[in-house]
Parts: C-alpha cells; sequence; structure tokens
C-alpha cells in the first residue's frame, strides 16, 4: 500500500538538492513519486533526509561499562575484552537498534569478538536474526586474524613478565590456534550461503595487515577478486601500527596491498590515521573507500585522519561510529557534524559544502556496505529515510536559515522522528518498532553483571598486563 509523507523540507541527496513542501510516496520499498503540495496550514515541520550509514562498527556493547576508558587501542583492544557478547542476538541486537534509532538504514559489523558459545556460523545466523528484527541493512564481516595476538611482534617479554596463574588467564583468552587462509575463507562462504540476502552483504574482514600474514591478505585479495566480494579492514590506525608496517614492508605497506591486488574498489579501509600522501593517493586512484571515526579516534587517541587531503585527491569518504561514539550514544548524526567541523576548510577554503559532504556521506557509506542506490530520495529509489523534527532544530524561526546547514550546526539523534528503511518504518518517533531495546538493554546489564565475578582472574591480571603492554609498546615501536 502506498504510504505519503508530507515534508515541509526535504533533502533529495541528488541534483535537485533541496525541496520545499513536497510529499513523497513509497510503495513496496520503493519511492514512487515526489511532489509538490501546498505548504503545511501548522506545526510540526518535517524535513526529510536520505537514511544516514554507519559504515564502520563492530556491535558490541559500550566499552566504558567494563572500564576501557582514556587508553590506547593496544591495551584498549584486551580491556575491552570483558564485554564480550554474552548473548550475541541481544548484544547485536541492541548495537543494531542504537544505530537504527540514530537514523542509519545500514551498518556495517566487523565482527572483531565473538562470544565462543556457539558455532560461528549459528553466531553470524543469530545476528542476522537481530538485524531482520531491527529491521536494518547490514554488511558483516568475520573479522580474521592470524598472528601477533599480544603485541606487533613476540609477545613471550610481556607474557613473562606476569605470575603463572595471570599468564595462563591471558593465553587462554587471547593466544589460540590461527584460523588458516582456506579455513577461513570456507568459513565465510558458510556464512554467507546461511545469511545473505538483499538486506545483509557477507564481506571479508582481515582484522588488519599487523594482523594478518601476507599468505592470509593474498588469500583475501584472490577470493574477493573471484567472487567479487567486498572486504573490509582496519589500516594505519595508530602511531605502533605505522611503525610495524614500515619495519616489516620498507617498499610501503599500501605498496604491498596494492601489489597483490588487495586495493580494489571492493575495499573499504577503516581509520587510515597514519596514511602518506603517496598512500592516500594509491587508494583513491584504487576506488577504494575510507572510513574514518572522528570520536574513536579521540577516545583511542589514535589522531586525526587526513580526511579532508584524501577527499582532495579524490578518494571516497564515509563515516563510522566504530562503538565509540563522543557519547557513546552511536548518533552518527553527531559523528558526521564532528568529521564535517573538523575537515570541512581552513578560513574561507571549503572541503566541501554541508550539503555535499551529507550526500558523500551516505552514498559512499551505502557502497561500502553493499546496500543499493547511492541514498537520494528520487523516484524509483529505496525508500530508505529519516524524518526530523524541524521546529525543533530550527528552534527560534527568527528568519530563513538553510535546514542542512543547521543541522550541521545542532543537529543530533534526539531530534529524529521516523526511520523508514526499505519502506518499513524502524523507528518510530525516536522508538524502534521492531524490538524493545530497554528491555533488551536491561537484560544484558542483568547478564552482564552476573557475570562480572567470573572474570576475576582477568581483571586481577589486567594492572601488570597493562603495565607490560606499555612497556613493550613504548621500548620496541615507539615512534616519537
Amino acid at each position: 500500500m502506498a504510504t505519503d509523507i508530507p515534508a515541509y523540507s526535504l533533502f533529495s541527496g541528488a541534483d535537485r538538492g533541496l525541496l520545499e513542501n513536497v510529499v513523497l510516496r513509497h510503495d513496496n520499498g520503493v519511492i514512487t513519486d515526489i511532489s509538490e503540495t501546498a505548504p503545511p496550514a501548522a506545526s510540526p515541520r518535517s524535513l526529510v533526509l536520505p537514511a544516514f550509514v554507519n559504515a564502520h562498527d563492530h556491535a558490541r556493547p559500550t566499552a566504558s561499562s567494563f572500564g576501557a576508558l582514556g587508553m590506547p587501542l593496544e591495551s584498549w583492544i584486551f580491556r575491552s575484552a570483558l564485554g564480550t557478547p554474552v548473548a550475541p542476538y541481544l548484544t547485536a541486537a541492541s548495537a543494531l537498534a542504537r544505530s537504527a534509532r540514530a537514523g542509519c538504514a545500514a551498518m556495517m559489523i566487523h565482527y572483531t569478538r565473538p562470544s565462543g558459545a556457539m558455532p560461528l556460523v549459528e553466531e553470524a545466523g543469530a545476528i542476522a536474526r537481530a538485524a531482520s528484527d531491527v529491521g536494518i541493512r547490514i554488511a558483516f564481516a568475520l573479522a580474521v586474524r592470524d598472528q601477533n595476538p599480544v603485541v606487533y611482534g613476540d609477545e613471550e617479554p610481556v607474557l613473562s613478565s606476569l605470575s603463572q596463574d595471570d599468564r595462563s588467564t591471558i593465553e587462554q583468552m587471547f593466544v589460540r590456534a590461527p584460523m588458516s587462509p582456506k579455513a577461513y575463507i570456507e568459513l565465510t562462504d558458510a556464512i554467507a550461503s546461511a545469511i545473505a540476502g538483499p538486506k545483509v552483504d557477507v564481506q571479508l574482514g582481515p582484522a588488519g595487515v599487523q594482523w594478518c600474514s601476507k599468505p592470509l591478505l593474498e588469500a583475501v585479495a584472490e577470493n574477493s577478486a573471484q567472487t567479487g566480494r567486498r572486504i573490509h579492514m582496519h589500516l594505519l590506525e595508530t602511531i605502533y601500527q605505522r611503525a610495524w608496517a614500515d619495519r616489516h614492508f620498507p617498499d610501503g605497506i599500501v605498496r604491498y596491498l596494492s601489489d597483490i591486488g588487495f586495493l580494489s574498489e571492493r575495499l573499504t579501509l577503516a581509520h587510515c590515521i597514519h596514511a602518506r600522501p603517496d598512500e592516500i593517493e594509491m587508494i583513491a586512484a584504487s576506488g577504494a573507500r575510507i572510513v574514518t571515526n572522528f570520536s574513536s579516534n579521540l577516545h583511542l587517541r589514535s589522531g586525526l585522519a587526513p580526511i579532508a587531503a584524501a577527499h582532495k585527491c579524490g578518494c571516497a569518504i564515509a563515516v563510522g561510529v566504530d562503538g565509540l561514539a563522543l557519547d557513546e550514544d552511536d548518533d552518527v548524526l553527531r559523528e558526521m557534524r564532528l568529521v564535517q567541523m573538523m575537515h570541512g576548510g581552513l578560513g574561507f577554503q571549503r572541503t566541501w559544502t554541508t550539503s555535499e559532504f551529507l550526500g558523500l556521506a551516505i552514498a559512499n557509506g551505502r557502497r561500502a556496505t553493499g546496500a543499493p542506490g547511492t541514498g537520494a530520495l528520487t523516484a524509483g529509489a529505496p525508500a530508505d529515510f529519516v524524518t526530523i523534527d524541524l521546529d525543533r532544530l530550527d528552534r527560534d524561526q527568527i528568519m530563513p536559515v538553510d535546514p542542512i546547514d543547521l543541522l550541521f550546526a545542532r543537529g543530533n539523534a534526539s531530534l529524529l522522528r521516523d526511520v523508514v528503511v526499505d519502506g518499513r518504518k524502524i523507528v518510530s518517533e525516536g522508538r524502534c518498532t521492531g524490538v524493545d531495546l530497554p528491555g533488551i538493554d536491561g537484560e544484558l546489564r542483568g547478564i552482564y553483571r552476573a557475570n562480572a565475578g567470573k572474570l576475576s582472574g582477568f581483571q586481577r591480571a589486567w594492572p601488570p598486563l597493562s603495565a607490560s603492554l606499555q612497556g613493550w609498546f613504548e621500548a620496541q615501536l615507539d615512534c616519537r
């Protein structure tokens, strides 16, 4: 049945730009028409936008609740293990619903920390079921690593500094037999057979070059070329990863990735904070995308990515929350605002207009996640859109102000009213319609609190482990 959505203002994301006093009609998941109408007689006024995309995430609980605060990635990864999913469906449903509530039609799940409670194909199925219940599109990539489980090199100095009990705890949690490249490809095929569909794009997910051997990276590149499957990977997120890459790839890590056929339009790279200008140019020339994760980079003290420079040399830029939005609330609108404010220009020189940035972040995010179309609200496009309370956004209404500029000045997820994906209203008046998010979060808190005592061994091992990690990285890979 056709549904009409009146809009005081509508940002099409296409050449038509901002339209005023229109009705968007959609039917069977597709926009059928956008036509002019009379101005609304009274409030509330609506601003209709293409739905957003969280182009890099891990579908995990908020890390600060587990004490993973104010530390670099290299120790944060270990501390955040306290938040390993205890119930994969509930954990994924919570993360996906938070993203949906923030206006996302699609989300990338780079699944770095399986629960260990069930076979991986079954766990992927639980996550896909959560996405279906929430109503959001997802890309899913099981992250793989086959080297450097503790540090970027020999972990013996770190482990030997611990007591025998603490060492045993850390080894049991983090040091496991690696999966072979062949086994990983077969597992990805099995996951795709189980969950891939119109709203689920299964991808290859090497965790990062420092965690993946050359045979693994080369197998991923070969399989992607043969099958057309997309790849999602972290790259050069921290200064320590930069130092490791320079030590192990003296001719350049990005050059190596190019040589093995890893770089292509099928590739999305998260972070690239410490990529150099020549590397950015190679990434841009290949058609690969960079997902920037501004708040995550701040939380983990990783640095500021060269996003404006990447955009200027033709690199496609998308935005991700990475599970660490500024307030750990998965607010992708605030995240886009921060990226735009940081990288949008210097003085009178602009990198992009706010409208251009909104359009490119959505379009590139959809390419990264395999979502159809560019996100533009035009006839024949998928019915993926959000409605914003324009009366609250433009709370003073003193004079006409471009609503997109105003959105990037003061917008946040609290202004969202409805989110529609594939024609289905998945958020209504700010509440998820497919799942009970407050109930899920309450249930998860109860489980985590009950399980906290079972992790006493890790919490005992944490202070000496943290100190040993810091000492190892400062001694081995300090690049100041």
